[in-house]
């Protein structure tokens, strides 16, 4: 029984459970895609409670990682996007899909994965943040050039910005003066996991057919996807070494630097351009996920790797 219970409290396990039954039985999805927002707002309140109010003591610590934030979402990742689709894509609707998600803000995931990763939460909070703000002038800027409209963008963005940043960061600071935060530590990691299963299976549940119908069509998607993530975040993290930073900064550095907020690429892209333009962001939301479970196995296994040469010595 206990074996049972670890297992359904491990995030890599809950994950891969997500991504197959959203293959094999998405028919749940069409109702589970309206828990989705509800799900990613209590994972950001389970995140955002570790975060202290000396976190923010100084304005620098608010400035530096905002404008490392930006620089981190738009000009390592947007301009890999770019760059790479460029290259690769020939498909209109498929270019126009990465240009969106090269434009898109952080994911609000990076908060709740910089706290599973043991990363510097407070510097992945302003750089989100800061993400959020560079995205005002930037989508509305790229979009007027495409459509010459951007309210849409703006109100999906103010949104997101309101229900998964905002109003998270209230009811944070609610359970933390309440000092339910302590009550609640011991199944955070639960409640946190379980509700990216949500998530997740609704996202591959709701994109089943595109596997089965167009599996060739993803091939050159896959490809960035996967140079976006798994070889910028490689190159991230051994610059983070180079340049002699802290293990938990360059981890949020390595996740605003390699993670969009694909859920907003995906709504726009399926409302002002096609379906077909949403399937950057929704492969890319495939392999984040495929992304996050291989970080969660290189740490356990460099884990377990220093204390052999621990144990050796």
């Amino acid at each position: 029984m206990k074996k049972i219970v670890k297992l359904l409290q491990n995030r890599d396990f809950i994950f891969s459970l997500a991504m197959l039954m959203g293959l094999v039985i998405p028919q749940a999805s069409t109702w589970t895609r309206h828990l989705t927002l509800p799900a990613l707002a209590l994972v950001m309140s389970m995140s955002m409670m570790g975060i202290s109010r000396n976190s923010f003591a100084s304005l620098r610590s608010l400035v530096i990682p905002a404008l490392l934030g930006i620089f981190m979402c738009y000009g390592v990742l947007g301009g890999f996007i770019l760059s790479a689709s460029v290259l690769l894509i020939q498909d209109k609707d498929l270019l126009n899909g990465f240009i969106l998600l090269a434009i898109m803000p952080p994911a609000v995931a990076v908060i709740p994965f910089t706290n599973l990763f043991k990363g510097n939460n407070a510097f992945s909070l302003a750089g989100t943040v800061g993400g959020y703000l560079g995205a005002l002038i930037i989508i509305p800027l790229v979009l007027y050039y495409f459509i010459e409209s951007s309210r849409f963008a703006l109100e999906r963005l103010s949104t997101a910005s309101i229900v998964l940043i905002i109003i998270p960061l209230i009811v944070s600071r609610v359970l933390r003066w309440k000092k339910i935060d302590k009550d609640l530590e011991s199944v955070k990691g639960t409640i946190t996991n379980w509700s990216f299963f949500v998530v997740v299976y609704s996202i591959v549940g709701l994109n089943q057919d595109i596997f089965t119908h167009q599996p060739m069509r993803l091939i050159p998607v896959a490809a960035i996807a996967i140079g976006s993530m798994f070889v910028l975040g490689l190159l991230i993290e051994r610059a983070g070494k180079l340049l002699r930073i802290d293990s938990q900064t360059t981890m949020s550095l390595m996740l605003l630097g390699t993670i969009k907020n694909c859920g907003l690429a995906a709504g726009i892209a399926l409302t002002l351009f096609s379906k077909e333009s949403a399937l950057p962001a929704t492969i890319s939301t495939i392999f984040m996920f495929i992304y996050v479970i291989w970080i969660s196995f290189k740490q356990r296994w460099t884990k377990g790797d220093t204390h052999q040469v621990v144990a050796q010595k």
